[in-house]
């Protein structure tokens, strides 16, 4: 895996979890949701800032790892 790749599940981590926790605090502050609506979109704020932590730490250990890539790549 490249930098470039690491760092972008980093950004792909960062940016999800500003969505989501976001979401998730404007829907505490509104009034008037069903309780479905509420389960719903709490449960996939929950799923996708699991992923979003998850690929996050994928690119900080490939970033920690440093350049472990021995044998140049070979595109056929």
């Amino acid at each position: 895996m490249s930098r470039r790749v690491a760092w972008f599940l980093i950004a792909l981590c960062g940016w999800t979890l500003y969505v989501w926790i976001s979401r998730l605090f404007i829907m505490a502050g509104q009034k008037g949701n069903s309780a479905g609506f509420i389960v719903v979109h709490t449960t996939l704020a929950l799923i996708s800032i699991a992923f979003g932590l998850v690929a996050g730490m994928i690119g900080y250990k490939r970033l920690r790892a440093g350049n472990t890539e021995t044998q140049p790549r070979v595109d056929a």
